[in-house]
């Protein structure tokens, strides 16, 4: 049976000149086409906003809402709402509301904190630092990973299966049904072990809460979505703040549509949309958000390799990608975030392009890497 062909809708905004118009487009619809896939909604934006693309792309005839689809469609960001995350901490610094090098048992009570980090018997939970759990190099592991007792949460999402939890949740199956991978690491050494582990940064949100005496939802809008007028960029579970805001677009497995409203909700990440996170990015990058230039140079003081993500290195809530062009000896870095299913929001600083997207798809790890580096080299061809 032949595979449906991709119904692409561009922006009407668009500024790029015919032929780079004509690679993405047929980028962007050659991956839609994929074994596998079943949508994509792709933004990429230069540094002076004078050029800009964006496009969404969906199958046809596939029986779904696909006709809904466009580039100002919102979708789940997942993982790149650790740069949202570590915005709010590097502001907290600023403000004197917490220490990054304070242990993380000044902020939070012993219940949350108390045999959260035993290895080889000895609990070094008390030489967590805020910087250790913002730069994954506490040793915890990650309460979506391998667990005593049934499958991870990365497997129940890739089946498309949903699954909520609490706080409390994650801190107990962290203590009875997992392990830490190293000690906490010696930061003042030039480079650490660093393993990536979204139960830190659910710690991180937690401390938040704490030093502030706000819910994670009020500090969100008033600390970024307020400053940035960003209309269309809410948690789940919650209404969008633009009540003209459009549904956003479903997490596939492969070709099945999936309801992961749970899991959602209990991640704690949000919805955007590619317009939204490109204003997000280029107000972090541009110094909206962070009132001192340490703080913004806070995101990039380390570059430790992922163990569990080896083709990756990691700052303060911060990737890094590198590649190499095609028939090129250039090698460019992408510096941002992306998330499980199949999103990002990067930085490239050596062609200052920014680039936003997503495949919503419960296995899309893999995805917005080469999408990103076949979409750079389409806009420089």
């Amino acid at each position: 049976m032949e595979s449906p062909l991709p119904s692409t809708t561009a922006s009407p905004d668009n500024r790029v000149p015919a032929d780079v118009d004509g690679r993405l487009t047929r980028l962007l619809e050659r991956h839609v086409a994929r074994r596998g896939m079943h949508h994509a909604n792709v933004a990429l934006v230069s540094g002076n906003g004078e050029r800009r693309w964006s496009a969404a792309s969906c199958r046809t005839g596939t029986g779904t809402d696909e006709g809904t689809l466009h580039p100002g469609t919102p979708f789940f960001i997942a993982s790149v709402t650790k740069r949202f995350v570590i915005t709010l901490v590097l502001q907290a610094h600023e403000r004197g509301e917490l220490d990054l090098d304070a242990p993380i048992g000044r902020h939070l009570p012993a219940d949350a904190t108390v045999g959260l980090h035993v290895l080889h018997g000895v609990d070094r939970t008390s030489a967590i630092t805020v910087r250790h759990l913002a730069g994954h190099t506490s040793g915890l592991p990650d309460h979506f990973e391998r667990r005593r007792g049934g499958p991870s949460r990365y497997e129940h999402l890739a089946a498309g299966h949903d699954e909520g939890w609490t706080f409390d949740d994650m801190v107990r199956m962290t203590r009875e049904q997992q392990r830490p991978h190293f000690v906490p690491q010696d930061l003042t050494r030039p480079h650490q072990k660093a393993r990536y582990s979204d139960t830190g940064f659910q710690l991180l949100i937690r401390i938040l809460e704490v030093v502030t005496g706000r819910s994670f939802a009020d500090l969100l809008t008033d600390r970024i979505l307020a400053p940035l007028d960003l209309t269309r960029t809410w948690q789940p579970g919650r209404a969008a703040p633009d009540p003209t805001t459009p549904a956003p677009s479903p997490i596939y497995a492969r070709r099945r549509r999936t309801d992961l409203g749970s899991m959602m909700e209990a991640s704690n990440d949000l919805f955007s949309t590619t317009a939204d996170l490109l204003t997000f990015q280029r107000g972090l990058l541009d110094g909206r958000l962070l009132r001192e230039q340490r703080s913004l140079e806070a995101l990039t003081e380390r570059c430790n390799r992922l163990r569990n993500i080896p083709v990756l290195r990691y700052g303060l809530g911060t990737m890094f990608f590198t590649y190499r062009r095609l028939r090129s000896p250039r090698r460019l870095t992408l510096v941002g975030h992306s998330g499980v299913t199949g999103t990002w929001l990067f930085h490239c600083p050596e062609v200052d392009l920014h680039l936003t997207g997503t495949v919503d798809q419960t296995k899309g790890q893999a995805a917005p890497f080469r999408l990103m580096a076949r979409c750079l080299d389409a806009w420089l061809a």
